[in-house]
Parts: structure tokens; sequence; C-alpha cells
């Protein structure tokens, strides 16, 4: 096997970004935005509508990705006031994006334009203007900001009790990543909010496997901008993200079980697996050696897989099937057939990151009016019908986007070394033809096709050839060694 030398590991960052900007040519987004909508933005953040309640009493925190600045959710968790016994009170601010963005205004039409931030790399595609998405709308530290804010309370097994929805101010005191959060709760140095965060994180992952709810833990591939070099890595998630995505959930159920109630709303769906699906996937656990007993359920399958062992890394690939079909409803007066969301196991709205996603504005709008016991207002519902076919098209652009600037540092992390082999594990397999498939590499972190003469081993360690690495066209290609 090559062993790969220092410089091999990272790429030229300005011939990468010249390789994005045709990426985005090629997809028609722009990081810029129209001059009329720049300076839209820069009057909204002079004048936001402000709340009157104030609630810059309580401690909030963010918690990101350390190079974040579009921060959406603050969050405070305290122990139950009388009456709640060791309960728990959850209050989770989200940026109030309607304090700044009126309908029919330069901002929202452009917002609609876009659907949702594009991620790739550190070359972002915002859905609004730094004005707003990284200053005056984000959830900064140390700024009094118009917020959402979310009351939720818990019993003692972390089970919903009651939530609410209110306009208020609020103010981060720290911002934090998740790297810090970690650091500090495995030293035993962490603030007491981040011990009431496991508390609840872990209680609500039992709920959630008690629900029958899933998540699959892949570990993430992920770019690594460091000044002119970036490289490539796959990243496990800390447990702390676990648990403040458990927040995340919660608050996007609350929400849903007021738009449920209401029979107004717009909720994020996902069917149930297709039975035909299911058994497929066992065949796969099958040909992986991998124990799957007639009764026991794919959640807790999921849950015994351990993302390290190469056969349990195809195996979860294999599972991302089962995920795919998710969207949206909108509805006004009467249920749709389908409420729910599979994976999730139960009804679920998108209400948690206003600033990236053009939807959750609306579904917050929604909450806060039901919330109040008021008439959601005509402008949120006049664009149900639309807003599911927007977030498609937006999700789709947002997932091509990221895997052609991952394809792109690939390629140009590996195109000295066409000829070389390298350690790998075949992911997956095509059913058509058993010679193609998908074959990960652990250093560097590289996901591309593979293709052999021969059938291809599923979840097998394997020494993989080079054969193309082509950053032009974005190609990378491998053979069994």
């Amino acid at each position: 096997m090559v062993r790969l030398r220092e410089e091999v590991l990272s790429a030229d960052g300005e011939t990468l970004r010249a390789g994005i900007a045709a990426i985005q040519a090629e997809l028609q987004v722009t990081p810029a935005f129209p001059p009329e909508v720049e300076h839209a933005a820069q009057e909204a953040a002079k004048n936001p509508r402000l709340p009157e309640l104030d609630r810059t009493d309580l401690p909030f925190v963010t918690i990101d990705p350390a190079t974040a600045q579009d921060l959406d959710q603050a969050l405070h968790i305290e122990r139950s006031a009388a009456g709640h016994q060791d309960g728990y009170t959850v209050y989770y601010a989200i940026a109030d994006v309607a304090a700044f963005v009126q309908p029919g205004d330069p901002l929202d039409e452009e917002a609609h334009k876009r659907g949702e931030t594009l991620y790739g790399a550190d070359s972002k595609v915002p859905l609004y203007p730094k004005a707003l998405s990284e200053d005056a709308a984000s959830l900064l530290a140390d700024q009094v900001r118009p917020a959402l804010l979310w009351t939720i309370e818990l019993d003692g097994d972390g089970g919903t009790v009651a939530g609410r929805v209110e306009r208020a101010l609020v103010r981060s005191r720290a911002k934090l990543s998740y790297t810090d959060v970690q650091e500090q709760l495995d030293a035993g140095t962490a603030d007491p909010v981040f011990t009431l965060l496991q508390e609840v994180g872990e209680r609500r992952l039992r709920i959630e496997a008690e629900r029958g709810g899933v998540s699959l833990p892949l570990p993430e591939q992920e770019v690594r901008a460091d000044g002119a070099h970036w490289s490539l890595a796959f990243r496990q998630q800390h447990p702390v993200e676990q648990w403040n995505a458990q927040i995340s959930l919660l608050t996007g159920m609350t929400a849903a079980t007021l738009m449920v109630n209401a029979r107004t709303g717009l909720l994020r769906t996902l069917a149930p697996a297709d039975p035909r699906d299911v058994k497929r996937l066992r065949r796969t656990a099958r040909a992986l050696r991998i124990d799957w007993p007639e009764n026991q359920s794919y959640p807790d399958f999921v849950r015994s897989l351990e993302p390290a062992t190469p056969s349990h890394a195809a195996m979860l690939v294999a599972c991302t099937r089962l995920l795919r079909g998710s969207g949206y409803v909108g509805f006004a007066g009467e249920l749709p057939e389908h409420t729910g969301h599979s994976a999730i196991a139960a009804d679920y709205a998108h209400v948690t990151a206003p600033l990236r996603r053009l939807v959750d504005r609306y579904a917050l709008e929604i909450s806060v009016a039901l919330s109040a016991g008021h008439e959601v207002p005509g402008w949120v519902v006049d664009r149900f019908g639309e807003l599911p076919t927007t977030m498609r098209g937006s999700t789709r652009r947002a997932n091509q986007y990221e895997r052609a600037v991952l394809d792109l540092v690939e390629a140009a992390v590996l195109r000295d070394y066409v000829g070389e082999t390298f350690d790998g594990v075949v992911v997956e397999v095509d059913d058509r033809d058993q010679r193609k498939g998908d074959v990960t590499i652990r250093e560097p972190a590289v996901e591309a096709p593979i293709r052999d003469d021969r059938d291809l081993p599923l979840g097998t360690d394997v020494r993989a050839r080079l054969t193309a690495a082509d950053p032009q066209t974005r190609t990378i290609r491998f053979e069994l060694a």
C-alpha cells in the first residue's frame, strides 16, 4: 500500500476555490445577493420587530461547530419548579427571522428562490445575507436578540408534560463548540447546565428507542480548510451532539403536536418503510454475516451496529435506503393521510434552523400563533401549497452541491496517486451489477466508486487501486488490487 506523503493529505485551497466557483456556476447558485436584497438586509438589521417580553435573565448558551456564525439555537435547562417533581424545564430560543423579513419583501422573495443554505467546505451559499444570518439575527454571545422562545416541561423520565412558544428578547452568555463542551464534561468541569443536557439527552434517547425511532451513526466526511491547504477526514459525533440533537427533535415534535391538534401546519414527513425494503436489508445482513434475530426490530438492530467494524459500516450505508423519500406536507382544516416521520417515529416539524432553512420560518409562525390561540397568518397559509415543492428542490440542490465539492476535493487530494493502492472497505454493491459499488478509503477520508471484473465483496476490507482522479471532471475510480 502507498505510504502517503504529508503534502498529499492536502490540496491547494486556491485551486479548489476555483473549482467550487465552477460548481456554483453549474448549479446556478451564488453566495452573492442582488444589491436590493443586500440593501434590504442592512435596513432590516437596523429596524427589527422587537417583542415586549424580556427573557434576557435566562443564561442561554449556544453549542455549534467552532467556526459557525449563523447561530439558530440557544439553550438553557433547569430542574423543574414545584409541581413537576424531578422534572426539567427546557428553554430553547430560536432566531426570529420574521422580526427582520416581511412577506413579499426582497429578502423574502430571494429566500424562496434559495430555499436553504448550501454547505461545501468553506464555500457557503447562504439563505440570507450575512448582515442578518451571521450578525443581526444570529444568536451571538452577549447580544440581545429577538427570538422564538420554546418552554418545554418534562417529567423525570424526560417525557413531555407541556410546551409553548412565544416571542421574547434573549441574550446568549457564551458561544461554545461541541468539542469545548465535551471536553469539559469529560473533565468534570462543565457548567451544571451541560450535566442537565446530558441527563435530558440520555432520557430522550431512551424514549426514542422505546417509540421505535432511529438515527444512523455514520461517520461524517468533512473537508477541513486550513489556510491555503484543504484536507479530508471522517468525524465521529461527540455524545453532546446527540444530546443536543434530542433537544431539537423534542422541539420539532412539540411543534408538530400543536399543528396536528389544530389541523393546521407544515410537517416534515417520511412514509413507513416498504416491507420489501426491510426484507432486502435482512438479506444484506445475512450476506455480511451480521446476526439480525427475527424478533429484533429494525431500530434496535441499527442501534446494535458498530460503525468502526467494516461489515457494520456497510450495513449502515445499506440502511440509508429506508431514509429516502422524506418531504413536507402543508395542511389547513383537514389532516393529510400521512403525518408521521417514520425514522423519528412521531409527528415532526422543522422549526429550529430558520437562518438556514426557509420552511422553519413558516413553521415557527404557525407554532407561535397556535400557542397563543390566534389564527395562523394568511401569508403563511397561502404558501402551504408551494413550500413542499420549493424545499424539495432546494434539498436536492444542497445534496448536489455538497457531493460535488467533496468529489472535487477528493480528486485533488488523490490526483498524484493514480495507480497506487489504499486500504478500504466495500460499503455498497450495485444490486444489478455486483461488479460495481462504492468503497470507503480510510486515509485520506474518501468515499468513491469502485468496479472490477469480479463480484465485489460487500463489507470486506480490501486493497483498492486508484485508477482515476481528475479534479477537472471531479472523477474518482478504484478497482480491487
